[in-house]
């Protein structure tokens, strides 16, 4: 008794439910990686948060979720910017039908806004991979989902921490905002296919309107939870020539921008 109250405590204080600490077995291990830099306004929060409440608890997620072996999943939520934002956490709920995703969709929603200064995609990725490779949960499939409107500009370079994910068999999903385009990259959605996404079965979905936030998202969930291939018109096409990685950091030395967390784009 004493020991499933410890888990429970424990689990309360990383912000998890007792029936995630409780799970073992699960489909798929998501972690949901979401960019509140600065350089989004407030309409994209809004629509951005919405998109991810309204598809946790729509019908096409829930078969995803109960089509697996185990008919369960666990999920992880977090923001980030210049850096991970750990209080911002929702760690391993584990949902498994209606009631379990409107508990987490409902806890997700309450959150308040706040945008932060700079874009460490690479420090997001280093973060989601501990909480992947750092827990109690054995799952089938291991995925970041990454949603991001610039570049890498802060922390490591961002090819470091993706393949240190890919190597620990982890697969990275984007969701590349193109709505108001980073002055930094001309093309975000190629910079997130070759720079970022990776593991087998890797995709991005591109969000070119705010009106496609919703739809995106919700497919892009559904598609991660059931593992089915992604149709042909959101999975990466190499271009030639390749994108540079590292043009943010570049630019960034050319103005003697220091290489920190709290660089402001």
């Amino acid at each position: 008794m004493r020991h499933i109250f410890f888990r429970s405590f424990l689990a309360a204080l990383l912000g998890a439910s007792p029936h995630a600490a409780a799970a073992e077995r699960v489909d798929v291990e998501l972690v949901l990686a979401v960019d509140v830099s600065r350089s989004m306004d407030m309409e994209e929060f809004e629509l951005q948060r919405a998109g991810y409440v309204a598809a946790l608890r729509h019908p096409d997620f829930i078969r995803a979720v109960q089509s697996g072996l185990y008919g369960r999943i666990a999920v992880s939520y977090f923001e980030w910017a210049g850096s991970p934002r750990s209080e911002t956490l929702l760690a391993w709920y584990v949902i498994d039908g209606p009631e379990s995703a409107e508990a987490f969709a409902a806890t997700l929603s309450q959150r308040p806004f706040s945008g932060y200064r700079g874009t460490s995609i690479s420090g997001a990725l280093t973060y989601a991979t501990n909480l992947l490779t750092n827990n109690d949960l054995t799952a089938e499939r291991s995925v970041i989902d990454i949603s991001g409107d610039g570049p890498n500009n802060a922390g490591l370079p961002v090819a470091e921490p993706r393949r240190a994910a890919i190597d620990a068999g982890i697969v990275i999903n984007g969701l590349p905002i193109l709505i108001r385009p980073s002055r930094n990259v001309a093309e975000l959605d190629r910079y997130y296919a070759e720079c970022v996404i990776g593991g087998p079965g890797a995709f991005m979905l591109p969000i070119r309107v705010l009106e496609e936030f919703a739809t995106a998202i919700r497919r892009k969930l559904v598609m991660e939870v059931s593992g089915s291939p992604a149709p042909a018109h959101v999975v990466p096409v190499q271009a030639s020539p390749q994108i540079d990685c590292l043009s943010s950091e570049r630019d960034r030395l050319r103005f003697d921008e220091p290489f920190y967390p709290e660089f402001d784009r």
